[in-house]
């Protein structure tokens, strides 16, 4: 352990976790939330604590968003992983994509992640479901769960809540929030330990120990008001590599100790699902020529939107010109497209079914760089087949108003100035026709 982490320890003194105010998972609030508790050991995690003590390469893999995507709790616990039982090579597979949720996550976990064969898998998307229906939730997760098992049924799963300033509230409260409880009830359902790293994080910012977001102190002043209170996030979301990440490691530090020795080993059983229209079904096609009409282009490996994503979407697609279509025709009940939003980016609109459903803008608020991103063209669909439209339009955006919402400019014109679309591969829960 660093002496950085120490210190965050040392600071926060004794650990006093808030207590199940609600009678544990099973028993909800009246509000539908789950009580609070930094960890639920449930089956725990045999299969990957008996190949670390037996040594030789264990993988543990990180699907989440940008809070594990940093260079933060993701390799602490690696390394602390590692510092526990040295006589195994721990090795990281970071399958994190910054801005995502389960709703991408369920698609892609096959490739990013079951291709490369871990042994513990963590799944981080509380905060970025954070908006989600429960029932979207309750679907990719179940769908992660399953894909996971049916593939690799020795692999391990835990559940990892990470916390955004808005759900401080219910935490220092005694509740998770709806998200993390949604998410709960895949885990109680499954037997998966869960550990929240935020519960700590929140107990300490309502005694007044800790600044959950707040800039460093450049000033004897500042510092002075800082006092001896923990720095834990810039931005209320993205905790600080040493101080916010160190708290996340402790949590899972803590809770491992719980968790080890816990369950029995062996392959884990698909039982009944807890929802029939789970998204066990969902997968990631390649886009086909001959799904493509008008003016696309396929970008080679030296093209930079190309390049920087490649690791991701091997083949990358651009589309320039207003009528350039994408008609994919399939038989199921979700499609989506794993695409890229961008300052250069423009808007399409979607017809499904012959009928108009609507337009989407591939440009929000933070886009000053190119980021990965889903489409979701048609959900809840009546089992059957389908045919989409989605089609370039030349329709302007006001970027530099979209962007003002974020106190973004539009900083060279030249840049913004495209009404482009990036398309990578088709996210679909059936079968493409």
């Amino acid at each position: 352990m660093r002496e950085s982490e120490r210190r965050v320890v040392s600071r926060a003194g004794a650990i006093l976790l808030m207590a199940f105010l609600c009678g544990g998972v099973r028993g909800l609030c009246a509000d539908g939330l789950v009580g609070a508790a930094e960890c639920r050991e449930r089956a725990g995690l045999p299969n990957f604590f008996a190949k670390l003590k037996k040594g030789g390469e264990v993988r543990i893999a990180y699907l989440g968003g940008s809070i594990t995507a940093q260079e933060g709790w993701r390799p602490k616990t690696r390394d602390w992983f590692q510092e526990k039982f040295p006589g195994a090579k721990v090795e990281q597979i970071n399958a994190a994509i910054g801005g995502t949720g389960s709703d991408l996550g369920v698609f892609r976990v096959r490739r990013d992640v079951l291709e490369a064969r871990p042994d513990l898998l963590f799944v981080e998307f509380a905060v970025n479901d954070g908006g989600a229906p429960v029932e979207q939730i309750h679907r990719c997760m179940e769908g992660i769960v399953r894909q996971t098992w049916r593939t690799l049924p020795d692999c391990d799963i835990c559940f990892v809540y990470t916390v955004h300033e808005n759900m401080l509230g219910e935490l220092q409260a005694g509740k998770f929030p709806r998200s993390a409880s949604a998410m709960e009830g895949v885990a109680d359902h499954y037997g998966i330990p869960s550990i929240h790293m935020g519960l700590e994080a929140a107990r300490l910012a309502k005694e007044g120990k800790l600044a959950f977001k707040a800039a460093k102190p450049k000033t004897d002043a500042e510092r002075e008001a800082l006092g001896e209170k923990i720095l834990f996030s810039p931005d209320g979301v993205h905790p600080y590599t040493d101080s916010g990440h160190g708290l996340y490691l402790e949590a899972v530090a803590r809770s491992m100790e719980k968790i080890r020795g816990v369950g029995r080993v062996g392959a884990h059983a698909l039982v009944k699902p807890l929802r029939e229209d789970n998204w066990e079904a969902a997968k990631m096609l390649p886009l086909e020529a001959r799904m493509l009409q008008g003016g696309w282009v396929q970008l080679e490996g030296a093209d930079p939107i190309a390049k920087r994503f490649a690791n991701r979407l091997p083949q990358m697609w651009k589309a320039s010109s207003s009528g350039a279509t994408m008609t994919i025709r399939f038989r199921g009940t979700a499609l989506a497209i794993y695409d890229v939003l961008g300052p250069d980016c423009g808007q399409v609109e979607i017809i499904l079914d012959g009928k108009p459903a609507g337009k989407q803008a591939r440009f929000d608020s933070y886009c000053t760089y190119h980021r990965l991103a889903k489409l979701m063209v048609g959900s809840d669909l009546p089992e059957g087949e389908h045919t989409a439209e989605i089609r370039l339009i030349d329709e302007p955006l006001d970027k530099a108003a979209i962007l003002s919402k974020r106190n973004e400019k539009i900083d060279d014109p030249a840049r913004f100035a495209g009404l482009n679309w990036y398309a990578g591969a088709v996210l679909l829960v059936g079968d493409a026709r």
